[in-house]
């Protein structure tokens, strides 16, 4: 069997998305064992914390402004830190290579070939504007927490409530989740099986931001025009609606290195991604090695120098997760009228026991 460029990212898809399941079980298991006021006998799954993204740019924000990486998600910075890295070299390449909803979403988009004869592509207008929104939200974050957010508050903001278990209440958005939250989210699956990658196309502020860092990545997709046919094919199946053929290097900020275009291409000559400033091709093969790697190196490291897991001790996650006992009745809604009448009752019932108390102490005749 040839192994081609999309069954090597395929099966790296699948082993990412595995780890990720596996993360989210062994978390699952872990808060159980906690709410039922156990102590579990394996340590938290620190990669739970790549799903806590304003975690990590505060704690971007606390890294460059002391010079220390604080210890209550501390892997929520690691990780942070390797997913943008990764843009530096292959674009967007998390997205397509690594990211689980980029692979649901790439399972939409064949859903999507399968139920309608031509995939439906938005006006451009309406396109552009909202493609502005992922970039909004991304901007509205780091503007609030690298502008707006005094040097002060970091601390303050790491240490909350909020923020130390801002995992676990991650994990209950899934768990109890809302009708609100499920509708929003049967919405957005739907639009993303009409319309091709809508979610990451239009709405996720992690893609707009590795976007804009691969603007500036050392590897890109380049087109030799010598040897292209202009077939249309790369267009055809490029998950960006990118005018590929109207490019020599594809600088898009939507190009998430997927190499759809590459293998599409009749002509193996025409299309590659390159490695600047050697311009050397880099394959599937390749590319699954630096994704598996970057993410081993870098986690590697932040476990031998202790900026890895947590320092919550456990005790403080009983206490955060045991049963919240009921709050105590109060009286304030009893009329005067209805508590004069309650204590008339209760005098009554007192002065009928000691009247009881006393026919029986007297002595049989």
């Amino acid at each position: 069997m040839k192994i081609t460029p999309l069954l090597t990212k395929r099966f790296i898809q699948i082993f990412f998305s595995g780890i990720v399941v596996f993360i989210g079980i062994r978390f699952y298991l872990f808060v159980s064992c906690l709410e039922n006021g156990g102590i579990p006998g394996f340590e938290r799954p620190a990669g739970v914390e790549a799903f806590l993204p304003i975690s990590a740019l505060v704690s971007l924000k606390h890294w460059l402004y002391s010079g220390t990486i604080n210890s209550i998600h501390p892997s929520a910075l690691v990780l942070f830190l390797i997913i943008c890295a990764t843009a530096v070299f292959a674009k967007k390449g998390f997205c397509s290579w690594v990211c689980p909803i980029g692979f649901l979403s790439e399972g939409a988009a064949k859903l999507n070939r399968k139920l309608f004869k031509k995939p439906l592509k938005l006006p451009l207008v309406f396109d552009l504007l909202l493609r502005c929104l992922k970039y909004l939200v991304a901007g509205f974050f780091i503007y609030q927490i690298f502008y707006k957010m005094p040097g002060r508050s970091i601390e303050q903001f790491i240490h909350s409530p909020y923020n130390q278990f801002a995992d676990i209440k991650m994990l209950k958005f899934f768990t109890d989740m809302s009708t609100t939250a499920f509708i929003v989210i049967v919405v957005l699956a739907c639009l993303t099986i009409i319309i091709r990658n809508f979610w990451c196309r239009y709405l996720c502020p992690y893609g707009a931001l590795l976007g804009i860092i691969g603007f500036f990545s050392l590897g890109k997709v380049h087109r030799h025009p010598s040897h292209c046919v202009d077939c249309g094919k790369c267009e055809t199946v490029c998950p960006g609606n990118i005018a590929i053929r109207q490019k020599t290097w594809i600088n898009s900020l939507e190009c998430s290195a997927c190499m759809s275009c590459i293998e599409a291409c009749p002509e193996k000559q025409a299309l590659h991604f390159e490695l600047l400033p050697s311009r050397k091709p880099l394959g599937a093969m390749v590319m699954a090695i630096f994704f598996v790697l970057i993410f081993t190196a870098g986690i590697t490291i932040a476990r031998l120098t202790g900026h890895w897991q947590n320092d919550i001790p456990l005790q403080v996650y009983l206490q955060y997760t045991a049963p919240k006992a009921p709050p105590a009745k109060t009286f304030d809604h009893i009329s005067p009228e209805k508590m004069e009448r309650m204590i008339l009752m209760m005098n009554q019932v007192q002065a009928q026991k000691m009247q009881n108390l006393q026919k029986s102490e007297k002595p049989e005749k």
